[in-house]
């Protein structure tokens, strides 16, 4: 019976998975973190929150729930991006084409994470227009 030699990863190989890993957490609990103190800014703004079994009684209450929603939605999207393109730069291996496109999805994931923050300012210009 002969045994079969043990496959062996090169330290290289090794070091980029541990970068991928670490890169994927590292984006996952950035937006975590961001998700969340745009979450308490938020509803600290808007001075209540309104619960989920009773009807909103104003268009304000309405737009501040919308807005909400999309906030989460934006910083969740921007984490996807932040992470494929994390880790496509990561695999690109000096392909200038791929590490071009990477660097366009990172560029993408920082415009979500923008409009995510400027999104309250946004609904308050836009309130301010409408008269709300």
């Amino acid at each position: 019976m002969t045994s079969r030699p043990r496959r062996t990863t090169t330290s290289r190989f090794a070091f980029k998975i541990l970068l991928i890993a670490g890169f994927i957490l590292g984006s996952i609990v950035l937006g975590i973190v961001l998700e969340y103190a745009l979450a308490v800014h938020i509803s600290t703004a808007a001075n209540a929150l309104v619960k989920l079994e009773q009807a909103p009684n104003s268009l304000n209450a309405v737009i501040d729930n919308l807005r909400n929603v999309i906030v989460g939605l934006l910083v969740a999207l921007a984490t996807l991006f932040l992470t494929v393109g994390g880790v496509r730069y990561i695999l690109a291996g000096g392909d200038p084409g791929e590490v071009e496109a990477a660097k366009k999805t990172l560029r993408y994931a920082a415009l979500g994470y923008g409009i995510a923050v400027l999104a309250p300012l946004l609904v308050s210009v836009l309130k301010g227009i409408v008269g709300a």
